[in-house]
């Protein structure tokens, strides 16, 4: 793959917004990027457009696709910083938790290693979103398991929907995100904290980005890019930091603003824009 200068500007943005978000800076009454939580979602919908690239490229090659090239990369690109990031977190936690809430960051330490700590925190009754980041330091793993479980079941998953459906697969991904918005928004209200932690209800928001990597990589005829998309795209993205403000909300319909604001940016592969 040829190296994307908007998807580093993408996962800049992204990761700016969820620290921002939880610096919890002040600006008047509301806090700056109150929904800068969601610089995950657009993180989601970049590995959906990388992985899918990786996957259908290499298949389509003479090597052929290989679980074993494709699973070692992945752990070595993932695994070495996780172990950086549990080793200061122990140390500093030894330091400053009580004893109780120690027991607590050593279970989702487990969780966090072996890639479950979505599930953990869920069962744990963990909301996303309050000022517990000091007695819950891995929380933010939640969204790397959901990453890896992604990279567990996906490849299998799309290589067989490629066989079965070939050039019709484009429309198995409409079915699925369309699905997968409505039941994340009609179980919202009700489950908010699995709404928010589990795969199901963001597999949208990677095949959405999949969807876009179809579209660059099958279609014969070269897409025409237009410098607004970008723009709109980044506008997107900028509203729904200062306008969103509660993760609970979240992913549901309205999380399509900063989902499809993202996709814009990678679908207009075009670097003389300004965006």
């Amino acid at each position: 793959m040829t190296y994307r200068k908007d998807i580093d500007g993408l996962r800049a943005i992204a990761v700016l917004g969820v620290i921002i978000y939880h610096s919890e800076i002040l600006i008047g009454k509301k806090y700056l990027f109150s929904g800068g939580f969601l610089g995950v979602d657009i993180f989601f919908v970049i590995s959906g457009y990388l992985i899918t690239s990786i996957i259908y490229q290499e298949s389509i090659s003479n090597k052929g696709f290989s679980f074993l090239n494709f699973y070692e990369r992945r752990i070595r690109r993932l695994l070495p910083a996780l172990l950086v990031v549990l080793f200061f977190s122990i140390f500093f936690a030894y330091f400053l938790l009580l004893p109780v809430q120690f027991q607590t960051f050593l279970k989702s330490i487990i969780s966090s290693i072996f890639f479950y700590s979505n599930f953990y925190f869920h069962f744990s009754g963990q909301a996303y979103g309050e000022a517990i980041l000091s007695t819950k330091p891995l929380l933010h793993t939640w969204s790397l398991a959901v990453e890896e479980q992604f990279y567990i079941l996906y490849p299998v998953l799309f290589l067989v929907s490629c066989y079965l459906f070939k050039n019709k697969i484009k429309y198995l991904f409409y079915i699925i995100i369309l699905f997968s918005i409505i039941f994340a928004t009609l179980i919202n209200q009700q489950h908010a904290s699995f709404n928010f932690y589990m795969i199901i209800t963001r597999a949208w928001e990677l095949l959405a980005g999949g969807l876009i990597a179809l579209y660059h990589l099958s279609d014969k005829k070269k897409l025409k890019s237009n410098s607004i998309l970008s723009f709109i795209g980044f506008f997107l993205i900028i509203f729904s930091y200062i306008f969103f403000d509660d993760p609970n909300k979240h992913p549901t319909y309205l999380t399509l603003i900063p989902v499809f604001g993202c996709c814009l940016i990678i679908y207009n592969n075009n670097t003389k824009n300004l965006i």
